[in-house]
């Protein structure tokens, strides 16, 4: 397996020491370059180092990860963020297909998140991924930020405001759209349930996420009829709290 030179930024020495600790015990495919407690100085280990993989914690007084990510000109290498709980963070990160931890750093969560970075990197994906997360920060309303889909081409950015509805067949997924050929992803509908979720976005069956603003009618049968005239099954046991969303 591919090795990756890492450097560790966190403003927390106790947080750094452990990461470190954790990576040299467990990760023999990491070899740590640089490691600071100052998001300046990461910036600039980053900028003279140049590593493959940077561990980034995202809550820092002086400048937070994200801050720190905006000041690299080309921030081509792989990033996994350590972060405490943080509903924002994490849902901005995942959307763009970014590793992340949750701090206290579980030891298969690290393990697990670095076979993941090494995986992206030999697929050389980062800058790209890197650049979308910069701009989905900057971007106010949920609805114009744009998701990463890997497929078989490699990823796809797309605006969720264009997804139509999500539709499961046998662990992978078809992604219908406002105006564009469906993308066939190899992620499962549940992946995307969990992506979307806190959005317009609703699971109105085990293989069927769809996006409410699309919504033309609901049908007295059970299906739902939307923009683009598809006829998406409700399920049963799903229908009461479906139609009271569709009230509220």
């Amino acid at each position: 397996m591919t090795t990756l030179t890492a450097i560790l930024i966190d403003d927390e020495r106790k947080a750094l020491a452990i990461l470190k600790n954790k990576i040299e015990r467990m990760c023999p495919n990491v070899i740590i370059i640089g490691e600071t407690q100052s998001p300046k100085e990461g910036v600039e280990l980053i900028n003279s180092l140049q590593p493959q993989l940077v561990f980034l914690d995202v809550a820092m007084p002086e400048m937070s990860g994200f801050d720190l990510l905006g000041e690299i000109e080309r921030p081509n290498f792989e990033i996994i963020f350590a972060t405490a709980f943080d509903n924002y963070a994490i849902e901005a990160i995942k959307h763009c297909a970014i590793g992340y931890l949750v701090k206290p750093v579980d030891n298969k969560d690290l393990i697990d998140t670095v076979n993941k970075a090494i995986q992206n990197f030999e697929e050389k994906s980062a800058l790209q991924k890197n650049r979308q997360l910069i701009e989905n920060l900057g971007t106010p309303t949920f609805q114009n930020k744009k998701i990463v889909i890997p497929c078989q081409e490699g990823l796809e950015f797309v605006k969720i405001a264009d997804i139509i509805h999500c539709e499961g067949d046998n662990g992978y997924t078809n992604i219908h759209f406002q105006s564009r050929k469906p993308i066939l992803s190899s992620h499962s509908i549940g992946h995307f349930n969990k992506l979307l979720e806190n959005q317009s976005f609703y699971l109105v069956h085990k293989s069927h996420l769809i996006n409410m603003d699309y919504i033309d009618k609901y049908l007295n049968e059970g299906y739902v009829v939307l923009s683009d005239n598809s006829k998406i099954p409700v399920s049963r046991n799903r229908r009461n709290d479906f139609i009271n969303s569709l009230k509220n």
